[in-house]
């Protein structure tokens, strides 16, 4: 049989014919699903800080999915600081807790409202790449949360009491900036680099510190890389390159 050879390998990996016909059902679904956002970057040139911002937001993806989801439900102004909190939890919630009287009211409020973005930016994604994406600390919980819906009549108790205990027992912080990065992880499925992460920016090395811990990233080096390549593998020309575009 000429395909044998094939077959035997697969027969590894699926050895029964229901492990086979599971993955040809499972990868015949996920063909059926929307393409993954695809994020493309040029010429950061060691802007870090401009390369954080724009990786956070997504180039303003998440703003459209915050507008498509509230609409005029909610004011600019909320949708802004929503968006906000999403792209900068930690410094934001410092922001907040120091002006809200009633901070686990808003704490209740803004859970509802993420879960509603997060639900939004992971639909497109089978369950088993969802899961694998979810923080650990809130692995279980969230993926509660984001079947469930407070719309049904038979589970709108279980879902409040999911985030009245996460107030209570003082996680709604950190449930705060683990499903804002997860927001941003999940807006954006692969990343794509082209060229020049160096230049005259000073922050070059933290870039590559993000895009090393990045989900899913491939870059293609740019003219400014190589000579910096070069000049880190010892080249004299390319040292005298770097030297001079960076004065």
């Amino acid at each position: 049989m000429k395909n044998l050879k094939y077959l035997k390998l697969l027969s590894k990996s699926f050895p029964t014919i229901a492990d086979a016909a599971t993955e040809i059902i499972n990868l015949e679904a996920i063909l059926n699903l929307p393409k993954g956002t695809e994020h493309f970057l040029t010429d950061i040139h060691g802007e870090h800080q401009a390369f954080q911002h724009v990786i956070k937001n997504a180039s303003g993806v998440i703003k459209k999915k915050v507008e498509d989801i509230f609409g005029h439900t909610l004011r600019e102004w909320e949708k802004k600081e929503l968006c906000t909190l999403i792209y900068y939890p930690e410094e934001k919630l410092k922001i907040i807790k120091s002006r809200e009287k009633e901070i686990e009211d808003w704490y209740k409020m803004i859970l509802v409202r993420l879960l509603k973005v997060c639900e939004n930016v992971s639909s497109k994604y089978t369950r088993s790449k969802v899961r694998k994406a979810l923080p650990k600390e809130f692995s279980y919980i969230i993926q509660e949360l984001l079947h469930e819906s407070l719309n049904n009549p038979n589970k709108h108790g279980y879902v409040e009491a999911i985030i009245s205990t996460i107030v209570s027992t003082g996680r709604a912080e950190s449930f705060i900036i683990e499903i804002s990065k997860l927001i941003q992880r999940m807006t954006i499925d692969s990343l794509h680099i082209l060229g020049d992460v160096y230049d005259r920016g000073p922050g070059a090395h933290i870039i590559m510190d993000i895009l090393c811990d990045y989900h899913n990233v491939d870059i293609q080096w740019g003219n400014h890389d190589l000579i910096w390549m070069g000049a880190a593998a010892g080249s004299e020309a390319c040292m005298a390159n770097v030297i001079r575009i960076c004065l």
